[in-house]
């Protein structure tokens, strides 16, 4: 039969609706057979009990429908036409060029959205549809036709238009990233740090087996008399603070005239593999605060914490509070939790039977690998920090370009275990450091209740990892007085903002009012153009005492200069 007489699409129309209903079917019982338990697919645990998935049937009938509607379209614009699909891994004209392409990918796009919707349609409580909305993303983002040759009209366009030598070089990066341990993002190989990443000038004064404290050289004749330390997060290297001059928020500290002091983690190797919160927070972060008043004579500091980070200071405040003591004389939290009721995405993956395995599995000593975290984190986006890269690298053979925000998302850390199994039960599952007296750190019972004193909280409208509840939600717990800013883009973009790009934006509410909730808090908010360091520029030489002649030398007494910036530890691969 001819494929352009009536009866073939006929024929070929009562079979698509036939393969229709079938697929329903097929979608509905995959939906029932997920293992849940297996969501967090990069950290496996013990089998769990798991109820059975029931759909409501009300939203089961109307999104079936709107299926077979949809579909019946599509079928319909293909006879007379190419479809055309409004997504950007099909924006390409060889997509468009091609009409069987074409069409696999709006059907692919048709399907995705249905699944998506069953998702949805799902009975149960919040945490079983939150991962099952995560486990059809996944299985959706790898299954896209432009993930592979054989269905992506744009790489096999490029492939015949090379003569084969696109599919060559994608062969090669390939194997290179097979070696490397990790899909390229980046060109790699363009930065190296303390000689184009990492760069203000600066000396270690200070050094123990968790971490190094740099001093920076200043940048002004004269300095705040209060000392500025940073606290960044374990779980990545420092100089995302320090990427280069101009986006720098350590140097833009410095050139504002704080004497300013950074921690730089260790990346954890099997000498560390025994660490705990509790050494992090006494060995570390205190440590980090006592040393800076050592070598400053100050008798009190101002300091930040960056994500987890600032976790970990405020974990410290708590117990030098417990102890009686407070040497920080203000706090900036940037995109950092201290309550965990709303951890988005990421309370996907935690329960009791997973934080049981990672206890029994690293509780008393291990490592968890500083790769296995980071893909964690990109399979959070799965289509923008993975099968984009997989498709560029692989499918066109092109080589990503460089790009310092990208290098340092790749250069991973390693956690130790007790570490990572004690944050794991007292923060995401447990949620303790906002329970008065429930978390003992350090032998000192955590009540935040007592960090009391002036603190700058951040958050950013898209945060993927802490959600801009989860970063507000820490103005309901500290006594102090506080301001609450927020920026847009994410966790990194939303912070490293620098005042001279004029990007973005951000919101401030200037009555002060910091209501229960976010939401509530937005209502009363002003947007405003540009980068929130001004403000904080601002909060933060309030906060800092009078100037007094800038050091001329680094450390002071028994805390000398041992290496120049960013120092050794930085530079340790995972």
């Amino acid at each position: 039969m001819s494929n352009d007489t009536p009866e073939f699409w006929a024929q070929a129309g009562q079979q698509f609706q036939q393969s229709l209903t079938e697929g329903w079917g097929k979608a509905i019982q995959s939906l029932q057979n997920l293992d849940l338990g297996a969501v967090g697919a990069n950290a496996p645990h013990a089998p769990t009990a798991q109820a059975p998935v029931n759909f409501s049937p009300e939203k089961l009938q109307e999104l079936q429908q709107q299926y077979l509607q949809d579909a019946a379209k599509l079928w319909t614009d293909g006879m007379q036409g190419t479809p055309k699909a409004k997504d950007k891994r099909f924006s390409a004209d060889a997509w468009a060029a091609n009409p069987m392409a074409a069409f696999s990918a709006a059907a692919y796009l048709l399907n995705a959205r249905t699944l998506m919707g069953m998702a949805d349609a799902v009975e149960g409580d919040e945490k079983t549809r939150a991962r099952i909305r995560f486990a059809v993303e996944q299985l959706t983002a790898a299954s896209a036709p432009s993930n592979f040759l054989a269905f992506n009209a744009e790489a096999q366009k490029l492939a015949i238009d090379t003569k084969g030598e696109s599919i060559a070089k994608g062969v090669q990066n390939l194997l290179h990233d097979m070696r490397q341990g990790h899909v390229s993002m980046t060109d790699e190989s363009v930065f190296e740090v303390g000689k184009n990443v990492a760069t203000s000038e600066g000396a270690v004064v200070f050094e123990n087996d968790l971490f190094q404290l740099i001093e920076y050289k200043p940048l002004t004749a004269k300095v705040y008399e209060k000392p500025f330390l940073l606290v960044p997060p374990c779980i990545n290297k420092f100089y995302i603070l320090d990427l280069q001059p101009e986006n720098s928020l350590i140097r833009y500290a410095v050139a504002q005239g704080h004497r300013t002091f950074v921690v730089s983690w260790r990346n954890p190797d099997e000498s560390l593999a025994q660490k705990t919160w509790d050494n992090y927070v006494e060995d570390a972060a205190i440590k980090a605060i006592s040393v800076t008043q050592e070598i400053t004579g100050a008798s009190s500091i101002n300091a930040l914490g960056f994500c987890v980070g600032g976790t970990i200071l405020g974990t410290a405040l708590a117990v030098l509070a417990a102890r009686g003591e407070k040497p920080v004389a203000s706090v900036t939290l940037l995109t950092s939790m201290l309550d965990f009721s709303d951890t988005g995405i990421l309370d996907v993956f935690i329960d009791e039977s997973f934080v049981q395995y990672r206890e029994k599995e690293m509780g008393q000593g291990g490592l968890m690998k500083g790769k296995d975290l980071s893909s964690t984190f990109s399979f959070l986006r799965p289509n923008e920090l993975v099968w984009n890269y997989v498709v560029g690298n692989y499918l066109k053979g092109e080589s990503p370009p460089p790009f310092d925000l990208l290098y340092w998302n790749g250069d991973s850390t390693n956690l130790p275990g007790p570490f990572y199994a004690w944050y794991l039960r007292n923060t995401y599952l447990e949620n303790n450091l906002v329970k008065p007296g429930k978390a003992v750190v350090c032998g000192e019972k955590v009540d935040l209740r007592l960090v009391d004193m002036p603190i700058y909280i951040y958050g950013s409208r898209e945060d993927h990892i802490v959600p801009i509840g989860g970063a507000y939600a820490s103005t309901q717990f500290l006594p102090g007085k506080k301001r609450f800013v927020m920026g847009a883009s994410g966790h990194i973009a939303g912070v490293i903002n620098p005042p001279a790009k004029n990007k973005r934006s951000h919101w401030i509410r200037e009555d002060g009012k910091l209501p229960k909730t976010h939401a509530q808090w937005l209502e009363g908010a002003t947007e405003l153009p540009g980068s929130w360091w001004t403000d904080w520029s601002e909060w933060l030489a309030a906060q800092a005492g009078k100037q007094i002649t800038a050091p001329k030398t680094y450390g002071k007494g028994k805390y000398k200069a041992i290496e120049a910036a960013p120092g050794r530890y930085v530079k340790a691969k995972a």
